[in-house]
């Protein structure tokens, strides 16, 4: 039996809030229908640790993914995550799509907080970015259902003058916009 604090648990987001951020995201697409988005949404797979080693939960796509070189997609992942207060989840692109591809997230590392979990404004639906930045002309292909993106849960400190008091209402950004 492992010694390691279990100190969150991800959870799907609500059909009716993902199927909001999905439309949203790719209203572009003619093919967008109902029962399409309800598959998808089924068919999400929570994060999950591939070996008791590993520290990454492995995110797993819910759309199949092919990005030219240089191409930039944003994925609705269907997933949040309720975390105990002192830890963060910190998300990297998979090791292997990185080495192989230098398939990176847009913002570098995403960083999910405890407090997000609790946004009125989106449930606390998380998102990837992620860019192919291939130097070698690589296509990045990932199928439905494979793991593109890990997270790590990191425990943080705060300083001894801290007295942040303000409360986040939304997503990326969102706590530079808190309330008091």
């Amino acid at each position: 039996m492992s010694n390691l604090q279990r100190i969150a648990r991800f959870e799907k987001v609500s059909y009716k809030q993902f199927k909001k951020d999905w439309v949203k995201t790719f209203k572009d697409i003619e093919s967008l229908n109902e029962k399409e988005i309800e598959e998808t949404y089924e068919k999400i797979t929570k994060p999950l640790r591939a070996t008791s080693g590993s520290a990454g939960y492995d995110f797993f796509s819910p759309l199949n993914i092919v990005l030219k070189p240089n191409e930039t997609l944003k994925i609705p992942t269907g997933i949040r995550v309720q975390i105990e207060p002192g830890w963060v989840l910190v998300g990297f692109p998979r090791s292997s799509l990185g080495f192989k591809y230098r398939l990176q997230l847009d913002n570098t590392n995403a960083v999910i907080d405890q407090d997000y979990y609790y946004s009125e404004d989106n449930e606390g639906h998380i998102f990837l970015k992620i860019t192919n930045d291939t130097k070698e002309d690589e296509i990045v292909d990932i199928k439905i259902g494979v793991a593109f993106a890990q997270g790590i849960f990191l425990p943080f400190g705060i300083t001894k003058d801290d007295d942040a008091k303000g409360t986040r209402n939304g997503g990326i950004g969102s706590t530079t916009k808190t309330t008091d």
